[in-house]
């Protein structure tokens, strides 16, 4: 662990701390954590000699990102305006079949340079080839809670492959990059993994005693099916099937009954809200407001950046906080706090580090970024949590730090190679196109 200690001076807090929400003064970081927050220069301050100016500066809890699919930036609009059936299985997945483990590496590579940019330091990412995925994280900074999804239509003995992979993944990479990469167990969805196929990862998460992380009612063409092969709606196929034991929480959940939401809210399982990749594919819009109200932890997660197409955390943010007061006729749900707490404390929780990440407190993580607000569309500087659900972008974001290091300074990757990433990233495109 590096030994350092350093100061925000004159900076601007939105901590996410309900009994500290707004600070103007101070914050002290030693090695990888938050030791002060306050309005007045702690004790010794004078004494450290690394400090950061905070004027012109907004600082926040760093992002977190609960679903995507980081190498599918390479397919960044490569097929749009499609339903999701199509999208998926006649444009994604023949392509998808072509990466080799470089294009896996540099299409996560581009992602990651896109969300550290743009104020994300934590994001979840279910995809094969997840050893290139973990290398990327350990050498970027940010944080990964990273998984080998799979697929399970395919023979036993290729299900069996994918199952030692996802097990083999999770625990040889669990805790690594100095504890920011966790690992979790994810079967891809109800309706492309047979029963059978869910139950063998369950019972591995319950071995390795690691959360879960699925795709669940995306569609209702999705839903209708499972009605049909399995007699029944996909909350209660998974619970059944024993995922719901385990810690878990699932992506997009747009087409839940209120019996449904009942459930996972009784079963602690929470959903990541992805609402740009959702109106894009014309899924629909997930009954947020209900999901809150049950007490469902709900999250924020673009998706990947081929059914989004940006991973700009800031754009689910302001959705979050617009499509539910469209779609209700209700000006009042989703207010911009708790759409912000969505992206920061919320996407903590979801993956199980809301004792150490989303807030800016003394003992938590040093994950923090600043926004630039010396802009026009910050101005009159009133209500700045309103001002970052509604006026700012993820490129506003001018530094981030990460366990207490800069990943981002200027608004450029510290620890990236960009340009050499933008190359490769193109060179991958172009060999998938044309081979």
């Amino acid at each position: 662990m590096r030994m350092s200690k350093w100061i925000i001076e004159n900076g601007t807090f939105i901590t996410m701390d309900e009994s500290n929400p707004l600070v103007k003064g101070y914050l002290v970081v030693e090695d990888d954590k938050i030791v002060y927050v306050g309005e007045e220069a702690p004790e010794g301050s004078e004494q450290i000699t690394d400090k950061v100016d905070g004027r012109r500066l907004l600082f926040m809890p760093g992002l977190v990102n609960t679903h995507g699919h980081a190498a599918m930036s390479l397919l960044r609009g490569y097929s749009d305006d499609q339903n999701l059936q199509v999208w998926l299985q006649d444009k994604m997945w023949p392509m998808e079949a072509k990466f080799t483990a470089a294009d896996v590496k540099w299409g996560t590579a581009l992602a990651v340079i896109e969300m550290l940019k743009s104020g994300t330091t934590a994001f979840v990412d279910m995809y094969d080839r997840m050893d290139e995925v973990a290398k990327v994280v350990e050498q970027a900074g940010l944080r990964g809670v990273l998984m080998r999804g799979a697929i399970g239509l395919c023979p036993p003995e290729v299900q069996k492959e994918k199952l030692a992979e996802a097990v083999s993944f999770a625990k040889d990479w669990r805790g690594a990059a100095d504890g920011r990469i966790t690992t979790m167990m994810s079967p891809h969805a109800p309706y492309t993994c047979p029963p059978a196929f869910i139950e063998q990862f369950v019972q591995a998460a319950h071995d390795l005693d690691l959360p879960m992380h699925t795709h669940m009612s995306e569609t209702a063409a999705e839903v209708e099916q499972n009605v049909r092969d399995y007699g029944c709606r996909p909350v209660e196929h998974l619970d059944k099937l024993g995922m719901f034991s385990r810690p878990s929480f699932v992506a997009h959940g747009v087409h839940l009954t209120d019996e449904e939401i009942a459930l996972l809210a009784e079963r602690g399982v929470g959903v990541s809200h992805n609402p740009a990749s959702n109106l894009k594919l014309a899924s629909g819009v997930a009954r947020v407001p209900e999901l809150l109200r049950a007490g469902v932890t709900v999250s924020l997660g673009t998706d990947s950046a081929a059914s989004n197409n940006n991973l700009d955390l800031f754009d689910e943010i302001r959705l979050a906080a617009l499509i539910h007061k469209g779609a209700g006729f209700d000006p009042t749900v989703v207010p911009a706090a708790e759409a912000l707490r969505m992206a920061t404390v919320y996407g903590a929780r979801t993956i199980g580090q809301g004792d150490k990440l989303g807030v800016l407190k003394p003992g938590m993580k040093a994950d923090l970024i600043a926004l630039d607000t010396d802009q026009p569309h910050f101005y009159p500087q009133s209500d700045m949590v309103s001002h970052l659900v509604y006026s700012a972008s993820g490129r506003d974001v001018a530094h981030v730090w990460v366990d207490g290091r800069q990943v981002v300074k200027g608004g450029k990757c510290t620890l990236l190679d960009e340009e050499r990433i933008k190359y490769e990233a193109q060179q991958c495109f172009e060999r998938l196109l044309n081979g």
